[in-house]
């Protein structure tokens, strides 16, 4: 926890009259509701082997001599102290050599290192949990202590959960979860076909499946840019291309088919190109594409043999009058069997997003079009080996796609209760939009679809080259300035992709209506304060 001192275990009782020192603060990742993660601060601590650290008895209090002078017995003893204090300096002296432990040998070199460790782990960022939200949960720590802030509360416009941001549970979905309490879950033998993986496995899971080659062989991915970072997590793990098309952001962040031929083109010269994904509706940017632009993209992938990956986890939230879900798969059967019979397709979805809203069970599915079946079969062992959702994570997914049918008994209370969070998520997309376009030096797309803004912001020169001096990106550096005076989290538009010299966040529209009138107001005046400041 955070400001919590802990003291080191130590071999053996402690030096008379040491001190032992508090471990380093942990540093707590919030999550976006899905998970939260701890990791310490690597740093060296004063107790470490290797520090020179001595371990000396205390002096021997005698009573004072007469007339000040020493006597014989005094000066034994203090032979015998500086004796006994010989070993112990001796050992400092030589723990403080590097490469050294306490006890004079060579230090055995870890197995596991920053430097031996998987490199392209190091590579991996996901800036949804980075440190503008790690400084967000130090910063409610201490108001909780009592701390002086400018601000009284954390408002929380970085993260994705529904629930957590005060979403109502849809009744229909909670009501089998007291069944599944003496439940022994799925028998380990059982001949039934595997459990349906996390939604965060999902994407990952055909991406080891397409990701092969070495060189101009190493197998690329088309991500849109701004994007969500699970991808290009996800390709850094794996050692993949990613190959970045961008998003018309004066078009509403409309895909463009003649910028995926460009990125294709150039990507072609360094790598293999394998697989498109789409994210629609976006996440960050919010936009639903049209059904002209969802067939433009099949035939795109058919002519340039990719495989498409459809993220479709926010089908569901469509706000913007004229907007409309269509399916990837819907589409491609319309299209006729020269399109429908080869084009390959994975697409995606979650019981986390959407009005459902329920983060906490880790429970979504993929479902594979026109994929070969030699290789399915890889694609189920790969997901056999996997630990799947909780028992009560598969119920309630299996309840999410079984929804209540006109005459059930559910039917109508479920129809009230998802039009209720529809509904109240388009008022709070409108709302956001609204306040945006009164923000001087602040632009913002209309929110279509999904639960987030991505509002792009002017930022002074000034400002651009503080940032720059302190080694940030430039709206990384606002974000920070806005927590620290605000108590808004929002997260930095960098940690999603953009274009060179424009800089954005993305904030979700999730808040209560209250906290989000606040949220807006705060934001918008602490771009004008900073504006300023920086002119």
């Amino acid at each position: 926890m955070i400001g919590r001192e802990e003291e080191i275990p130590r071999e053996g009782l402690p030096c008379p009259g040491e001190r032992t020192a508090p471990f380093p603060e942990e540093q707590v990742t919030a999550g976006d509701g899905c998970s939260a993660g701890k990791r310490r601060q690597s740093q060296q601590h004063p107790l470490q082997p290797g520090t020179g650290l001595r371990c000396e008895p205390p002096a021997e209090i005698l009573p004072a001599s007469e007339g000040g002078k020493t006597t014989e017995m005094e000066t034994e003893l203090g032979a015998r102290q500086s004796a006994a204090e010989m070993p112990a300096r001796a050992l400092g002296q030589r723990a403080a050599q590097p490469g050294m432990a306490e006890n004079g040998q060579a230090r055995r070199e870890r197995v596991l290192s920053l430097g031996s460790m998987n490199p392209f782990v190091k590579r991996v960022e996901y800036a949804v949990r980075g440190p503008i939200v790690a400084r967000a949960v130090q910063l409610e720590k201490e108001l909780q202590q009592g701390v002086k802030k400018p601000f009284t509360e954390v408002i929380r416009g970085n993260i994705g959960d529904a629930q957590a941001m005060g979403q109502k549970p849809i009744t229909f979905f909670r009501q089998p979860e007291p069944c599944c309490g003496a439940s022994r879950g799925l028998e380990g033998d059982s001949p039934s076909p595997p459990p349906p993986p996390s939604p965060l496995l999902c994407p990952q899971t055909i991406l080891k499946l397409l990701v092969s080659g070495e060189g101009r062989s190493r197998t690329g991915v088309m991500l849109p840019i701004p994007q969500y970072p699970l991808y290009s997590a996800a390709l850094a793990e794996l050692n993949a291309v990613q190959i970045n098309y961008y998003l018309d952001e004066e078009n509403c962040w409309a895909l463009d088919v003649g910028e995926l031929r460009r990125a294709l083109r150039q990507a072609r010269e360094h790598c293999q190109p394998r697989a498109l994904c789409i994210i629609n509706p976006g996440n960050p940017t919010g936009q639903v594409q049209s059904r002209q632009c969802i067939e433009e993209v099949i035939r795109f992938a058919w002519e340039e043999r990719l495989f498409l990956l459809a993220d479709e986890v926010y089908q569901d939230n469509i706000y913007a009058e004229g907007s409309q879900f269509h399916s990837f798969k819907k589409v491609l059967f319309e299209m006729g069997p020269e399109y429908a019979e080869s084009v390959e397709l994975a697409s995606f979805h979650s019981i986390s997003k959407g009005y459902m809203g329920e983060c906490g069970f880790r429970a979504g599915y993929m479902e594979v079009i026109n994929m070969e079946p030699a290789v399915q079969q890889q694609l189920t062992k790969l997901v056999s080996v996997r630990l799947c959702p909780p028992v009560t994570g598969q119920v309630l997914l299996d309840v999410v796609v079984n929804r209540p049918q006109p005459g059930d008994p559910s039917y109508q209370q479920f129809c009230q209760e998802k039009q209720a969070v529809l509904s109240t998520l388009a008022k709070k997309a409108r709302l956001t939009q609204e306040a945006f376009a009164r923000a001087p030096g602040i632009r913002c797309n209309p929110v279509q679809g999904a639960m987030y803004a991505f509002p792009r912001i002017q930022l002074p020169p000034r400002a651009v080259e503080e940032a720059q001096a302190q080694g940030q990106a430039p709206d990384m550096f606002f974000c920070l300035k806005l927590l620290e005076e605000t108590g808004i989290c929002v997260v930095p538009g960098s940690g999603f992709g953009q274009k060179e010299g424009t800089f954005h966040f993305r904030m979700t529209i999730l808040p209560p209506l209250e906290k989000l009138e606040v949220l807006l107001q705060k934001l918008s005046q602490f771009h004008a304060r900073f504006t300023q400041e920086y002119s």
